[in-house]
């Protein structure tokens, strides 16, 4: 399957490749995903392209090893960047950024990330 969204205005979009559709998402607590309000799906960065990267500007806060994306232009995070506890590359989807999404048929986990 191939999922597409991008940002609100356009300049920044995204393809994710999937072998399945989305199985479910990550609702998390901390103190930017809380007020971000994201539902994150976690794919192999591999398994994402980016259209626009120029117009991405990158946050990271804490530990500073989560690469926070945001459109430039209209602020919308339809994805960030990191690395599993095995070491590999992962791309976080904001599952709200993507086209045509039935997010009501998709169960939703919640992480405290606040703990970590």
């Amino acid at each position: 399957m191939m999922y597409r969204g991008g940002c609100h205005c356009g300049k920044v979009r995204i393809e994710v490749e999937s072998e399945s559709e989305i199985a479910g998402a990550l609702s998390c607590n901390c103190s930017i995903c809380q007020k971000r309000g994201s539902l994150l799906w976690f794919v192999p960065r591999d398994k994402l392209t980016v259209t626009g990267e120029p117009e991405l500007i990158t946050y990271t806060f804490n530990k500073h090893v989560i690469k926070h994306l945001f459109c430039k232009t209209c602020g919308i995070q339809s994805f960030g960047e990191g690395v599993d506890p095995k070491g590999n590359r992962m791309a976080a989807i904001n599952i709200r950024a993507l086209d045509d999404i039935e997010l009501e048929k998709i169960p939703v986990k919640h992480f405290n990330g606040r703990a970590i």
